[in-house]
């Protein structure tokens, strides 16, 4: 069964990394009124190359959603076509795409989580943290305990840093935790890889918790907390393997590979 195929326009572009080459993107969707997609979806772009054949290439939605829009997070890669057509793209030109896709969305009912993130990996914890803490009207969380541990090489990679700090601030049961690979002497933050950080959060919610407190999903016992891992093969294999180290069942860790 053939997917049906829209057409977004490009309305607002943002080089968020000069260094890195990353732009945010966003798009209107032609003849819809709603986008309805669940935060953490991707989107299939399709475009014809230069040899006239059909290239497709999914990228997960980097914003709730609003009206019949929504934004992505792409870097340039060299000799990649769809990275660089979408980086070279000028505000209103148009490109194909369908769906939405993807299992990678916030299991119900919400519990406290730990979104996991590297590089471009980030896009749909941003989706995530616009949905759960909008800008306008009450926050989603019901009181739940939000970490986003986001880990880099250099500080020019921390996508969406003035975004997530904000809503950090803004929000008490929301912390987010940046750790860099290969800082610099000034760098006064956090360093190390993501699982590390990860396994440290996961061990200080394990320990303040009540052994007779009800489960607040699934039944069994620590299914009261759960991850979201997006990013490359390596990371997320590394943090899996940490977190189920610790006792975490696999059905707590949802996770999407970039690789």
């Amino acid at each position: 069964m053939a997917r049906e195929l829209h057409t977004a326009r490009l309305t607002q572009k943002t080089c968020i990394s000069d260094p890195a080459q990353c732009f945010h993107l966003e798009y209107v969707i032609e003849g819809l009124d709603q986008f309805a997609f669940k935060p953490g979806q991707f989107v299939s772009l399709v475009k014809e190359d230069s040899r006239g054949k059909m290239q497709t290439r999914a990228y997960s939605i980097a914003s709730a959603p609003r009206a019949n829009a929504f934004d992505l997070c792409v870097n340039r890669v060299e000799g990649g076509f769809f990275s660089n057509l979408l980086a070279d793209m000028e505000e209103g030109d148009p490109i194909g795409f369908h769906g939405p896709h993807g299992l990678f969305t916030l299991r119900q009912p919400l519990t406290d989580a730990i979104l996991i993130a590297t590089g471009t990996g980030i896009a749909p914890m941003r989706g995530f943290i616009e949905h759960l803490f909008p800008d306008h009207g009450p926050s989603l969380s019901n009181g739940r305990k939000i970490w986003l541990v986001y880990g880099t090489r250099y500080p020019t990679e921390l996508y969406y840093r003035e975004f997530f700090e904000r809503k950090a601030a803004e929000h008490e049961d929301f912390e987010y935790i940046t750790t860099l690979s290969r800082a610099k002497e000034d760098w006064t933050g956090q360093r190390g890889y993501v699982q590390e950080h990860v396994a440290r959060i996961a061990t200080e919610h394990l320990s303040s918790q009540s052994q007779d407190m009800p489960t607040a999903a699934e039944g069994a016992p620590g299914f009261n907390i759960h991850a979201y891992i997006c990013g490359l093969n390596d990371m997320v294999s590394a943090n899996r393997e940490r977190l189920t180290s610790l006792g975490w069942d696999k059905k707590q860790i949802i996770f999407e590979r970039y690789d």
